[in-house]
């Protein structure tokens, strides 16, 4: 009988963990017009878009895009708790306790990156290098 609880337990626990199931990062994809668009975020990431980069979720950030001959643009993308990790929190607190909840709050994986794609739109410019 205790063997059969601890095991529920333990099942209840890791369940609900958003660090084990959706892990810390975020698949952020960036469409752009025109094509080939230098992209940089605020903490040191780079790609042409369109492109795909493998981001932290824990915290929002700022992306740069810049093309010879086009107006740079800067777009802000915010760290938001999503459905499915505002569930995992709440299985934490009923389930996993304060330990739980506090790792998922930290590592960010209770988080979704807004907007995820971010659609880039940079307008001709000619007096831009």
């Amino acid at each position: 009988m205790i063997k059969n609880t601890l095991i529920i337990l333990s099942i209840g626990i890791i369940t609900s963990c958003a660090s084990l199931t959706r892990g810390t990062t975020d698949a952020f994809l960036i469409t752009s017009k025109p094509s080939n668009v230098e992209i940089r975020t605020s903490h040191g990431y780079y790609c042409m878009a369109p492109c795909a980069l493998k981001l932290p979720r824990k915290e929002g950030f700022s992306v740069t895009a810049t093309k010879k001959g086009y107006c740079t643009r800067t777009y802000n993308v915010i760290s938001s708790v999503a459905s499915p990790g505002g569930a995992a929190m709440a299985g934490n607190v009923l389930i996993g306790g304060i330990v739980g909840a506090g790792v998922d709050a930290a590592m960010g994986s209770s988080k979704d990156l807004y907007p995820n794609p971010l659609k880039v739109e940079l307008e001709e410019c000619p007096n831009e290098d």
